[in-house]
């Protein structure tokens, strides 16, 4: 496996994968966060991750790992399901305010998990990572959204078409949302808010326009 084709599957292992354990100084604590249009993660987060000069985030957290899905009989696992590529990434911790300029990074947090327990915000940059006995550059996994610029139109489109990402969420996920929401929208894949997660509806073939969107879940 080739150091492109390894930071290729980090990548999408990281899009579907939206919380974490984060490590700092001698504590561990859990940490859901989302990727910023240019590819740094955000999250709502404790004074002490900020102040700590060693931030490493885990993934997938703990519990997460101990959740094996069950296998079919063909010994494969469960509809919908992909195991999560064991990750560590050294991040570095930049604290913003989000009644200024970078507001919109804290409301896209809560679009996807909600109201947050921590009232200081952080926007993380990668700096190296880490998957098996491979490391990589920081650089490989932040990469910008090409789709950034028609994100919101893509999600506002894809929610009108409530009753075709339902549908979509069922057969390729192999989960009922009753109420899907599309959220956020990148080449790889469209995140979808349920009741108590964001689930990733991915695409075999890279979306590169609206049409590309809506036509990845039918209807």
């Amino acid at each position: 496996m080739s150091e492109s084709d390894v930071a290729d599957a980090a990548h999408r292992s990281l899009r579907r994968t939206l919380s974490g354990d984060l490590r700092f100084d001698e504590h561990v604590r859990p940490l859901r966060f989302v990727i910023a249009p240019e590819g740094h993660l955000v999250a709502p987060v404790m004074v002490a991750m900020l102040e700590s000069v060693d931030a490493v985030l885990m993934l997938p957290s703990e519990a997460e790992a101990l959740e094996e899905p069950l296998p079919d009989p063909s010994g494969e696992p469960a509809a919908g399901v992909r195991r999560q590529m064991p990750l560590q990434l050294q991040v570095s911790l930049e604290p913003f305010d989000p009644s200024g300029p970078r507001g919109g990074l804290a409301d896209r947090w809560r679009a996807y998990h909600g109201e947050p327990e921590d009232v200081r915000w952080a926007l993380m940059a990668i700096d190296a990572a880490r998957t098996g006995v491979h490391f990589l550059d920081g650089l490989a996994l932040m990469r910008p959204n090409p789709l950034a610029a028609i994100e919101a139109r893509a999600c506002r489109a894809l929610n009108a078409r409530r009753d075709a990402l339902r549908e979509a969420c069922r057969e390729r996920l192999g989960v009922s949302i009753e109420a899907p929401v599309a959220v956020g929208v990148d080449p790889g894949g469209i995140d979808v808010r349920g009741a108590f997660e964001v689930r990733r509806l991915e695409v075999a073939q890279s979306m590169e326009s609206l049409e590309d969107v809506l036509a990845a879940v039918g209807g």
